[in-house]
């Protein structure tokens, strides 16, 4: 109840007199089924806009760190994010991502729209940064299709690190489905999953129009000085390109 009064009521409104979102090939998003909706990320505003444009509840991974706070804003955080039907997931080790994977996976089958960002962090400067494979053993795992989505102007109505927003314009580009039956059998193999993300990011990178860069944007935001290392923004994913 509280996502739809969120969506409908409280937020949605003003997200469309901030951003007057303009959605393309909503089309391909289905009615109803599994589907995986692998999307960049450049402000905590694409977790807003995003449900506000599919008609259909989205249930994002969320961090774990969300739902642990103190205080006034830690428990106001939590539940949140909690009534928002988020799901929290710890990333600090390989047994808490394939913990994170599971939990995704109940949600693929009991039918519903996954939200996910392949960079695994918001864009540092705005760019394209490397996708992590855990959405590729995913899609392999359950054979589930995934949805590219663009967001794009999200970062000026929501500027990364400052509290304000600003009025703007957010466009939401939903690509078609991606199949990747031709893998069966493969997940757990690192080099498919490595060519299934870079194809994922290859599609994004169509769709948004952002510059890529070949390096996680995690380490690019633990060492700035990385980002223009070996010039990563002329290297393409190289399955996708191929």
């Amino acid at each position: 109840m509280w996502y739809w009064l969120f969506k409908f009521i409280f937020m949605g409104p003003l997200l469309s007199l901030l951003g007057r979102p303009k959605v393309t090939g909503l089309e391909h998003v289905p009615a109803s089924g599994a589907v995986i909706l692998a999307s960049n990320h450049l402000a905590v505003a694409d977790s807003f806009y995003l449900p506000l444009v599919v008609s259909r509840r989205i249930t994002f991974l969320a961090k774990a760190e969300y739902f642990t706070g103190t205080g006034i804003k830690g428990r106001l955080t939590r539940w949140f994010y909690t009534v928002a039907g988020q799901v929290p997931i710890d990333r600090t080790d390989a047994d808490s991502a394939q913990s994170a994977l599971s939990t995704a996976e109940r949600i693929l089958s009991e039918g519903k729209l996954l939200g996910m960002y392949p960079e695994g962090t918001r864009s540092p400067d705005g760019r394209l940064y490397k996708g992590k494979t855990g959405l590729a053993r995913l899609a392999l795992q359950t054979g589930v299709p995934v949805i590219p989505v663009a967001m794009v102007g999200t970062n000026v109505v929501n500027p990364p690190g400052s509290k304000m927003w600003k009025f703007g314009r957010v466009e939401v580009r939903f690509g078609k489905p991606m199949d990747f039956s031709r893998f069966d059998g493969l997940a757990g193999n690192r080099f498919i999953e490595r060519a299934v993300i870079d194809e994922v990011m290859y599609e994004l990178m169509g769709l948004s129009g952002q510059e890529y860069v070949d390096l996680y944007a995690a380490d690019v935001k633990s060492n700035p000085a990385s980002a223009g290392a070996g010039n990563p923004a002329a290297r393409l994913p190289q399955a996708a390109a191929g």
